[in-house]
C-alpha cells in the first residue's frame, strides 16, 4: 500500500505529462518544434516578476518554461543552458518519464512521506492544516522494500525506452537525459559533462538546489499546497516571515520551513549552524533572519524559445602544434579559451551583426597516429625518465614530420580530421554548406602542416626536381678528370629521377595519395609559426611583386596572417621572404582591444625598424611582457627583440634611402623628456615612403606589457595567444569585417 501511495504522489507530481487544460503547452508526446522559424509559439522572454505566477494563483505543476536545466563544465559552478536549449531538454526529459512512468516512480523509495492522504484527513476533519502538518509522519519503507524496488530498478534500466539526444549550445554538445550528461560533438572527451534540473533556487544567486533535494521539496510542496492561491509574488528582496511555521520537511543535511506557500526558507542542520540559530534567537532576531536561505519555486527567468544564439556562419577549424600527444585534451582547453575571448568581444564590438556567428571547433590530430607505435619510447633511457618522455612528446614530433618515413601519415591524418569535423558540421547545419565560410587557426608546427596541406608541397618530388640542375654545377665545377664516373652517376641520377615520376604517378591514381581539402580556406592565421624557417630552408626567396601569392596563392587561400608575440622564441616573420626591404619594417602592431575607435589595419602606413639598442638603464630583468594582457603601451625598440635582424635592419634601411645617419637623428631628435625605453607614436620622418610595398600586410605583433620579465616571457609567450582577447577581437575583426 506504501508503494502504491508513492506511485500516486509521483503520479500527481508528473500531472503535466498528460493532457492539462490549464497548460500552454501541447502534450509532450508529440513535442513541439521550439525553432527561431516557429512562428506560432508566443512565449517570451520574461522574468519570474512579470510572469503567470503571481498573487491570487494556484498553485500547480512547474511548466517547461519555469525549470531550468544547467551544466557544470568547469566541475565547480552550475551554468544555466539558454532558454531555448533549457525548453528542449526539458520537453525531452518529460518525454522520457512518460515513456518510463513505472521505472521514475521506483527510483527512490525515500520519497515516501505520505501527506497527500494526511492533507486531505485534515480537511475533513476540520482540524487546522498547520497543527495536522507538524504531526508524525509515515515512516519511511522498510529495507527490504527499499531492496526489492532497487531491484526492480535494475531490470528495468536494461529496458528503459531511450529518446534522441537534444543539441545544445549551438550545436557543439549533446545531451542524454537519462545520463544526465552533456557530451561534445566534433571531439572526443573522456567524461561527460554533468547536467541538473533546477526546480527551486536559492535567493540572490538563483542557483539551483542539488536535484535531490530539490525535488523531494516539489513533491512535498505539491502534495501540501497544490491548489493554494499564492499570496506573495516572486521578488529578489524577500520580507521576513511570520514566526509561525505552517510545515517542514527534513532532508539529508538540512530542513526546509514553510511559513506560507511562497514564504519558503532552507536552513543547515549541521552543528555550528544549530548553535549560531539558538543564539541569534535568543538576541531576539528571528530563525529566518539569522541563518535562514530563501528558496524560489521556478527559476528567475522564464525559457523562452527565442533565447537561443544565431547558426554558425562562419567555422574556424583549431590546429594545434606539438607535443599534444602527453595532453591530448590541451587543444580542446585552448580552443575554449580561444571561443570564450571570441564571445566576449562579440558582445563588446559586433552585438549588430545578430544573423552572423562565427564557431570555433578543436582539430586533435596527434592522438589518432601511431607513426614508430612505441619503438622510441622502448629505445629512451630510464634515467630523467619524465624529462625525456616530454621530449618524445613534444620536440619530437618535429623530427617525426622532417622524416620522409613519418611525413606523409601526419599530413593525411590532419587532412583527414579536417575532412571529417566539415562534414560532419555540414550534415547537422545543412544550409552551411551553400553560404558558409570556413577559416583555420594554426599553431606553431601545426601551421606548417596546414600550409602544406593546402600547397600540397611534396619535398621528395621537389629534390629530384632540383637534382640536374645540381647535377650541371658539379660538372662545371670538377671539369672532365673522370668524365665516365661522372656520366654514369648522371645517368643514374636521370633514371632514379624517371622512376621517381612514375612512382608518383602510380600513387596520385591510387586511392592511397592524401586527399584534397574538401573546403575552400577563407583565412589562414598562424600564431606562433615557424612556417618562415621552413620555407627560407626550401629555398624560398624573397622577390619583387608584393602579393602573398608568392607564399601562399590566393587563390587557395584569401588573405595569410602571421601573429606572433615579440618574445615568442618559436616564431618568426613572413613578410621578409616575400620583400626583402620589409625586414627593416615593422610588423603590424595588434590592437589593444579596449582601443577606442582603433584604425583600421589597412590604413595603417609601415614604419621603420629601430636598430638601436635600448638605454643601458633599461635591463632584461626588467618587468616587460605579459602575455595574456596587454595594457596600451607604445612599441618597444627592436634592438633586443627576437625579431631584430640587427645588421639587416640597417642594410635595409639604407638600401631604402635611409641609412644610419637619418635613423640617428631622428632617434635623437626626439624629447629629451622621455621616459627611457618608451616611444612616442611614430613620427612623419618614421614612415616608410615605399615605391614598392605589399598589397597587404602579412606580419601582426602582439603588443608587450610591463608584468613580467623577459626571459620569463620567452617562456610562456609561445601559448599566450589562447587567452588573449586582442588576438580573439583580431580573429573577429577580419572575419566579420572592421569594427
Amino acid at each position: 500500500m506504501l508503494l502504491g501511495l508513492v506511485e500516486d504522489a509521483y503520479s500527481d507530481y508528473h500531472g503535466c505529462l498528460g493532457s492539462d487544460p490549464g497548460s500552454d503547452y501541447l502534450d509532450i508526446t508529440t513535442e513541439p518544434n521550439y525553432s527561431e522559424s516557429d512562428h506560432n509559439v508566443t512565449t517570451k522572454k520574461r522574468n519570474r516578476s512579470s510572469s503567470s505566477r503571481h498573487r491570487g494563483e494556484a498553485v500547480t505543476e512547474l511548466g517547461p518554461e519555469e525549470v531550468r536545466w544547467f551544466y557544470k563544465e568547469d566541475k565547480r559552478t552550475w551554468k544555466p543552458f539558454v532558454g531555448h536549449d533549457s525548453l528542449n531538454i526539458e520537453l525531452s526529459y518529460r518525454k522520457f518519464c512518460d515513456l518510463n512512468l513505472n521505472k521514475v516512480n521506483c527510483q527512490d523509495p525515500s520519497k515516501s512521506e505520505v501527506v497527500c492522504d494526511l492533507a486531505s484527513e485534515c480537511k475533513a476533519s476540520g482540524q487546522r492544516e498547520s497543527e495536522a502538518l507538524s504531526i508524525q509522519k509515515v515512516p519511511a519503507v522498510t529495507a527490504s522494500e527499499e531492496a526489492a524496488c532497487r531491484a526492480c530498478e535494475r531490470d528495468l534500466d536494461s529496458i528503459s525506452i531511450s529518446v534522441e539526444a537534444v543539441c545544445v549550445r549551438g550545436g557543439l554538445y549533446e545531451v542524454d537525459v537519462k545520463e544526465k550528461e552533456c557530451y561534445p560533438v566534433y571531439w572526443n572527451q573522456q567524461d561527460g559533462i554533468p547536467v541538473m534540473r533546477g526546480q527551486w533556487f536559492t535567493d540572490g544567486t538563483w542557483l539551483p538546489l542539488e536535484e535531490e533535494d530539490s525535488d523531494l521539496i516539489e513533491l512535498e510542496h505539491l502534495a501540501c499546497f497544490r491548489g493554494h492561491q499564492i499570496e506573495d509574488s516572486f521578488e529578489t528582496e524577500a520580507a521576513i516571515p511570520a514566526v509561525e511555521i505552517i510545515h517542514s520537511l527534513k532532508l539529508s543535511r538540512s530542513h526546509v520551513d514553510w511559513h506560507s506557500v511562497d514564504e519558503v526558507y532552507l536552513y543547515s542542520d549541521a552543528t555550528t549552524s544549530k548553535i549560531a540559530r539558538t543564539v541569534t534567537q535568543k538576541l531576539g532576531f528571528s530563525k529566518a533572519s539569522s541563518s535562514g536561505t530563501r528558496l524560489h519555486r521556478g527559476y528567475v527567468e522564464e525559457a523562452a524559445p527565442e533565447d537561443t544564439p544565431p547558426a554558425a556562419t562562419h567555422i574556424v577549424f583549431v590546429v594545434h602544434g606539438i607535443g599534444q600527444k602527453m595532453d591530448q585534451g590541451r587543444i580542446i582547453r585552448n580552443t575554449s579559451m580561444m571561443r570564450d575571448a571570441a564571445r566576449k568581444m562579440e558582445e563588446k564590438h559586433f552585438c549588430d551583426r545578430s544573423l552572423e556567428h562565427v564557431e570555433f571547433l578543436p582539430v586533435e590530430w596527434r592522438s589518432k597516429l601511431s607513426l614508430d607505435g612505441d619503438t622510441v619510447d622502448s629505445i629512451t633511457p630510464d634515467k630523467v625518465r619524465g624529462l625525456r618522455d616530454m621530449l618524445n612528446s613534444s620536440a619530437m614530433d618535429i623530427m617525426y614530420y622532417t622524416s620522409p618515413l613519418y611525413r606523409d601519415e601526419i599530413t593525411k591524418g590532419l587532412t583527414k580530421e579536417l575532412n571529417r569535423l566539415y562534414t560532419l558540421f555540414c550534415s547537422r547545419n545543412p544550409a552551411f554548406e551553400e553560404n558558409g565560410k570556413v577559416s583555420i587557426v594554426a599553431h606553431s608546427l601545426g601551421c606548417v602542416i596546414t600550409f602544406d596541406i593546402m600547397t600540397g608541397w611534396d619535398p621528395v618530388h621537389f629534390h629530384y626536381h632540383e637534382a640536374p640542375d645540381a647535377m650541371e654545377t658539379d660538372l662545371h665545377r670538377w671539369g672532365y678528370e673522370e668524365p665516365r664516373l661522372l656520366e654514369e652517376l648522371h645517368h643514374t641520377r636521370m633514371r632514379l629521377s624517371s622512376l621517381e615520376d612514375q612512382l608518383q604517378g602510380l600513387k596520385s591514381s591510387t586511392s592511397s595519395s592524401f586527399p584534397a581539402l574538401k573546403f575552400k580556406v577563407e583565412n589562414f592565421f598562424c600564431m606562433g609559426s615557424p612556417l618562415a624557417v621552413f620555407l627560407a630552408l626550401r629555398g624560398v626567396r624573397p622577390g619583387t611583386m608584393g602579393t602573398q601569392d608568392h607564399i601562399l596563392p590566393r587563390s587557395i587561400c584569401q588573405q595569410l596572417f602571421n601573429i606572433f608575440h615579440p618574445t615568442d622564441p618559436v616564431a618568426y616573420r613572413l613578410e621578409p621572404l616575400i620583400l626583402k626591404h620589409y625586414s627593416n619594417i615593422a610588423p603590424v602592431q595588434i590592437h589593444w582591444y579596449n582601443t577606442s575607435n582603433p584604425t583600421p589595419y589597412d590604413q595603417i602606413p609601415p614604419t621603420l625598424l629601430n636598430p638601436l639598442k635600448e638605454s643601458a638603464s633599461v635591463s632584461d630583468s626588467e618587468s616587460l611582457p605579459s602575455p595574456c594582457t596587454s595594457p596600451p603601451q607604445p612599441r618597444r625598440h627592436y634592438g633586443e627583440s627576437i625579431t631584430s635582424l640587427g645588421k639587416a635592419s640597417i642594410m635595409g634601411a639604407a638600401s631604402i634611402g635611409k641609412g644610419i645617419g637619418g635613423i640617428l637623428f631622428s632617434r635623437f631628435a626626439r624629447s629629451s623628456g622621455q621616459v627611457a625605453g618608451l616611444e612616442e607614436e611614430p613620427s612623419d620622418s618614421e614612415v616608410v615612403p615605399l615605391s614598392a610595398g605589399l598589397h597587404q600586410r602579412i606580419d601582426f605583433e602582439l603588443r608587450e606589457g610591463l608584468v613580467e620579465s623577459r626571459y620569463w616571457s620567452a617562456v610562456t609567450s609561445h601559448t599566450a595567444y589562447w587567452c588573449s582577447p586582442d588576438v580573439a577581437l583580431f580573429l573577429l575583426t577580419f572575419m566579420y569585417g572592421h569594427i
